[in-house]
């Protein structure tokens, strides 16, 4: 056992006070550090957090950004989503083979690239990409591959790769990405003209119980998929016995097809940090923390930046604003690549530094959740839409949309259509005025909600986009009608079979079956059983 790696392993877990609930970050700074978090360093781990050797393992064994085994100086991950693949991934995987003199999977022969296939991260309007350690390139081709590929090997660091810079906030200095945001419609809500503070310093004013009441009256739900009605989850998690209580902010939009989060991590992050403060005073938490997915590292530093502004302003810390004993601060967790870490209990588990397993219910994470206390887990646009119902009233937030369905949807669209990017359109948008929208009239169908939600044919082009009717956390992707819908079911079966957590049967069993009689049928033997 080298010296080295024992001083810098026993450094890297002082940093994090030794502390075992700190499991993601030390093994994600042993990975950057080292390329691997081997045997060696496993056992060192465990020796200086006091833990089970076996803990250390099955948080490396189980996320894909984290490997026991070494891997080059830089990774190339290319995203092989159904949408990646309409636009054309296939040649530049072979592109990359063929520059890199390898295969994906592997690492090439001095160890300094390793070349991987990961799913969606988040770019599919801006397909085909792929994540190069921490950059993110969108747009490849095979002469693009040519060029990154001489580029690397001639540093070996991928933030020197040559690229025009993005707009909005991709193109300042902590980000400094090509990624484009690729907001096609601003709405009222998450990307009008809003306040800084306003809707903060409104809240404030009230009793915590008023801001409840307030979020209730707007019949704010949550914007992640479920749609559980935000207000009542804070009522629920106020109430909640615990000497701590804790906010937490999903922003692992791992569902393949979703990236509208991203925009607004982006350019929306100031909006969020409030919402999650007044969602921090509502519920009586001293502690928030955004759980941000691998795949949106680059937007870290600024991230962080914000959130040190936001300190300077008294606007998280101490009494802020004035407010005695009103005392709350916002973290970040970084993820490590894992689709289902995007299920809240999931997410807890991994910022307890655990495998991102889901945890069976009850008990509710507003009844027990991060570190056993009471929680609210709340989605990036969730806490957006909180922060401008703070600073509007609730009256003017629930004229918005439908009567069932009020404010906006961040709608994130791919695939077949003349303009894919993010649309900020009201509840209750019928779906042929949605494809009109995006250039797409004579789509064959459309997949709503991503994978997990559900694809519909033109016959069903007049339902609406609202929680009564077809509910989505944001994911559009439109198929054309040369796309052969079975191949694409297979691609995102095997999606499921891969990220599935594998708790219960359907997903375990069911996934694989599926997959199998897909496949069956996609090479000519399928059966009317099938």
């Amino acid at each position: 056992m080298s010296g080295n790696l024992q001083s810098e392993i026993k450094a890297i877990c002082q940093s994090c006070g030794n502390d075992r609930t700190k499991m993601m970050d030390i093994v994600l700074a042993v990975q950057e550090k080292f390329g691997q978090v081997g045997g060696e360093a496993m056992d060192l781990i465990a020796k200086f957090v006091n833990c089970n050797r076996v803990e250390v393992e099955s948080v490396v064994s189980f996320y894909a950004f984290l490997s026991k085994n070494p891997k080059g100086k830089v990774v190339i991950r290319l995203c092989n989503d159904v949408v990646d693949k309409m636009a054309g991934v296939d040649a530049v995987a072979e592109a990359f083979k063929k520059e890199l003199g390898i295969d994906f999977g592997q690492t090439t022969s001095d160890g300094k690239i390793t070349l991987e296939y990961t799913p969606c991260i988040g770019m599919c309007d801006q397909a085909p990409a792929a994540l190069i350690n921490d950059e993110i390139i969108t747009y490849l081709s095979t002469d693009k591959v040519k060029e990154i590929v001489a580029d690397i090997k001639k540093h070996y660091d991928p933030s020197k790769l040559k690229h025009r810079l993005g707009d909005g906030n991709n193109a300042d200095e902590l980000v400094h990405s090509c990624v484009h945001n690729g907001l096609r419609k601003k709405g009222p809500v998450i990307f009008a003209d809003y306040k800084t503070e306003a809707g903060l310093k409104n809240a404030l004013a009230m009793s915590p119980a008023e801001v409840i009441n307030e979020v209730k009256t707007a019949r704010l739900r949550g914007r992640g998929g479920a749609g559980f009605p935000t207000g009542m989850k804070w009522q629920f998690t106020r109430g909640a016995a615990g000497e701590k209580k804790f906010i937490l902010c999903n922003a692992d939009e791992g569902e393949p097809g979703t990236f509208k989060d991203r925009v607004i991590l982006t350019e929306r992050a100031d909006m969020m940090f409030e919402g999650m403060t007044i969602g921090g005073y509502a519920i009586g938490a001293q502690a928030g923390i955004l759980y941000l997915r691998a795949e949106y590292a680059y937007l870290r530093k600024l991230l962080e930046k914000i959130l040190k502004d936001r300190r300077d302003k008294n606007l998280l810390g101490k009494d802020i604003l004035g407010k005695k004993d009103f005392n709350f601060d916002i973290t970040i967790q970084m993820g490590a690549g894992a689709y289902i870490c995007g299920e809240e209990t999931a997410l807890i588990s991994s910022c307890e530094g655990l495998r991102g397993d889901p945890k069976t219910r009850p008990p509710f994470p507003a009844q027990k959740g991060y570190l056993g206390y009471p929680t609210a887990v709340n989605n990036v646009e969730t806490l957006c839409c909180a922060a401008r119902i703070l600073e509007m009233g609730a009256a003017w937030f629930a004229e918005i949309g439908s009567k069932g369905s009020p404010s906006t949807k961040l709608l994130s669209v791919s695939g077949d259509c003349k303009q894919p990017g993010v649309y900020e359109l009201p509840f209750g948008i019928k779906v042929k005025d949605l494809l009109k929208e995006v250039g797409a009239e004579d789509a064959q169908a459309v997949l709503i909600g991503g994978p997990s939600g559900q694809i519909i044919g033109q016959n069903d082009y007049n339902r609406t986009i609202c929680y009564d009717d077809l509910a989505t956390g944001g994911a559009v992707v439109v198929f054309g009608q040369e796309k052969d819908l079975v191949e694409i079911a297979a691609e995102y079966m095997e999606f499921f079979v891969e990220e599935g957590c594998g708790y219960c049967t359907p997903c375990r069993v069911g996934n694989v079956l599926l997959k199998k009689y897909l496949d069956k049928i996609l090479a000519g033997k399928g059966e009317p059983q099938d």
